[in-house]
């Protein structure tokens, strides 16, 4: 049975403005305090996914790829990425992430898990409570991952 088109929009705005408040907090911890989100978002998606084309990155971002070569070129001057010749095509550049960069990825990363279970303990959720939102966390996953 299909949920009704009330219930699909109730839903929709509880789950917005949930997660754009946790969101807002989760950023403000961060190992680079001057990374911007985007900056960020990039070297995860390298650290994740292996190196990548410009055109990838920026696709993968949805930003344009001249916004992504300026990002790239900041990221690179401060030694977090490196641009790699591609073996098959020279014309082309792949992206990818120095220990530097990944360092910076899962030092974020463990700031803000730590961040997160510290407002959960301070909520002093039941098993029961933290088994849902680990339940709620996949149906999320599914929405974003589709």
């Amino acid at each position: 049975m299909s949920a009704s088109d009330d219930s699909l929009h109730l839903t929709a705005t509880d789950l917005r403005l949930a997660t754009f408040r946790l969101a807002r907090r989760l950023r403000c911890a961060r190992a680079v305090d001057a990374m911007s989100d985007a900056q960020l978002a990039v070297l995860a998606t390298l650290r994740l996914h292996g190196r990548r084309t410009i055109t990838a990155l920026a696709d993968a971002e949805r930003v344009t790829a001249p916004s992504m070569t300026s990002m790239i070129n900041g990221l690179a001057e401060q030694g977090y990425v490196v641009r790699i010749p591609d073996e098959e095509d020279r014309r082309r550049v792949q992206v990818d992430i120095t220990e530097t960069g990944s360092a910076i990825v899962a030092e974020t990363i463990h700031r803000r898990d730590q961040l997160l279970a510290g407002m959960l303990a301070e909520l002093d959720f039941t098993e029961d409570e933290l088994s849902t939102l680990r339940e709620a966390s996949a149906l999320m996953r599914r929405v974003v991952d589709r």
